[in-house]
């Protein structure tokens, strides 16, 4: 199947290493032109020269981005454009918030979850329609959870917010369909990232187990029987966000092997 990426402008936010990672290589894999962002300089260096190496592909770039300052959203969307005239992909992404009950958590918290995985997304969809509008095309996939579907324990702060971002996606792809601008929400379940390794090392603790233990009691739940790879659930985003994908906007999907069992 071609996806119709062929030097295809895409900005991957949160892109250094996890799932940001895997889908930039995926893109650059089809020969898409990706820009690459995060926090950490010398994560994207090496991100950079890892995606090129494993992709053939020289068009992948960079650019320092903190996703909740404006200021730096401002500057990516502007250097994509610098780079290649214009923005057909966007995919939204950024770090899970902390985990935690309602008790753990002060007004603080709670605005620095809203600005690091709703208000971030916003920003950054703001700043790329006008490019997209211009040419009556664009394609937005939002990375949120699979507590999308399902809520997740001890995660009422991504429980709160992700669900912000199906309802953001909807709304928009009913404003945005007569640009034919396609946006798309896609929840990762159990998938081996280093944030899940974290989260399942804080569960592990609490219940008294290994985290080798727990993961072979959580893999028990998944249909499937194992935890997805960074690349199976890339490649699910990069078709959203392909020109393959012609008629399917407003979506809210999980990428998760089965596991959750929520309509």
């Amino acid at each position: 199947m071609d996806l119709h990426l062929q030097d295809k402008s895409v900005i991957v936010l949160a892109s250094s290493k996890g799932l940001g990672k895997a889908i930039s290589t995926e893109f650059a894999k089809e020969g898409a032109k990706v820009l690459i962002s995060s926090r950490s300089e010398e994560e994207l260096e090496k991100a950079k020269a890892e995606i090129q190496e494993v992709s053939g592909n020289k068009y992948v770039e960079y650019q320092v981005c903190d996703v909740t300052k404006i200021d730096d959203l401002v500057q990516l969307v502007q250097k994509a454009i610098e780079l290649h005239g214009t923005v057909d992909v966007l995919i939204n992404n950024a770090g899970g918030p902390k985990a935690g009950g309602f008790d753990d958590f002060s007004d603080e918290d709670w605005q620095n979850a809203f600005e690091l995985n709703l208000l971030s997304f916003t920003r950054a969809i703001r700043e790329v329609l006008p490019s997209m509008r211009a040419k009556q095309s664009g394609r937005i996939v939002n990375i949120a959870s699979s507590s999308i579907k399902q809520t997740l324990d001890n995660l009422i702060l991504s429980n709160t917010f992700r669900s912000g971002i199906v309802g953001l996606s909807k709304s928009l792809s009913q404003e945005l369909a007569e640009d034919n601008i396609l946006i798309n929400t896609v929840g990762p379940g159990r998938i081996a990232t280093d944030r899940v390794a974290s989260l399942d090392e804080k569960r592990a603790a609490q219940l008294g187990l290994s985290p080798v233990e727990l993961r072979e009691k959580t893999e028990q739940s998944i249909p499937l029987g194992r935890y997805g790879e960074p690349e199976e659930f890339a490649k699910a985003v990069v078709f959203l966000a392909s020109g393959a994908n012609t008629y399917m906007t407003g979506q809210a999907l999980v990428v998760d092997g089965g596991l959750v069992k929520a309509l």
